[in-house]
């Protein structure tokens, strides 16, 4: 059976191979792209279940790009992770926003960039849980429900806010996320808080689950991720 398509799209044709050819050997369908244009194209006529984005591309970039798919009610479902040059925070920050799924920053090994592929590729066929639902990862368990969390089977108390971020993030391992999108998720997009409020929290958080705090990681100039 066939595995998955991914479209990639970069202007540089070293890389076009180098990942048609990594990505080819692991059996996957590759397609590939230049530009933002014929990158569109591609993902409205192959319908791809992945597509790796570099930002930098002549005439509209990888943003636009970005932006149209995840408008687009045919194509915004397809995950995306995005190429980047090192120093390019406020480009992954606004890619991630925009509804991106990763990124991998430029020079990388091909091999970083596949388990990345096969993370994104992983999650998209695993539905996270219910909101009523307990959720179990490493030793934390989670009832939204009742608002309650276990750590090795002992409670600990959590501020509504703390509980919404820890919530938010063990539901998607693995996922980085910006401040702004850990404020919109826990309290909505128009409550009146400043994305650095998530840091104090964030410190509050890691301090009250002692030992397991550390399964909340920094991901520097960008935001946090539940580790995976």
């Amino acid at each position: 059976m066939a595995k998955e398509k991914i479209l990639v799209v970069d202007d540089e044709e070293d890389i076009l191979e180098l990942l048609s050819f990594n990505l080819s050997r692991e059996g996957y369908q590759v397609f590939t792209a230049a530009t933002g244009e014929e990158a569109l194209n591609l993902s409205r006529s192959t319908n791809p279940d992945l597509i790796v984005l570099d930002l930098m591309l002549p005439g509209m970039d990888g943003l636009e790009v970005a932006k149209i798919l995840k408008t687009d009610p045919g194509l915004r479902h397809i995950p995306i992770v995005m190429l980047t040059a090192k120093g390019e925070e406020a480009d992954i920050v606004t890619g991630l926003e925009l509804g991106a799924d990763d990124y991998v920053t430029k020079p990388f090994s091909p091999r970083v960039l596949l388990a990345r592929a096969r993370a994104v590729l992983r999650r998209k066929t695993q539905e996270p849980s219910e909101e009523t639902d307990v959720l179990r990862v490493h030793d934390l368990a989670i009832h939204p429900g009742r608002r309650e969390v276990l750590v090795g089977g002992d409670p600990v108390q959590l501020t509504f806010t703390e509980f919404g971020i820890l919530h938010f993030l063990a539901r998607r391992p693995g996922w980085v996320f910006t401040r702004s999108q850990i404020v919109d998720a826990v309290r909505g997009e128009d409550y009146p808080v400043t994305d650095r409020s998530v840091d104090v929290q964030i410190v509050g958080l890691r301090k009250k689950l002692g030992t397991a705090g550390e399964y909340i990681e920094t991901v520097r100039g960008v935001g946090y991720r539940f580790r995976e």
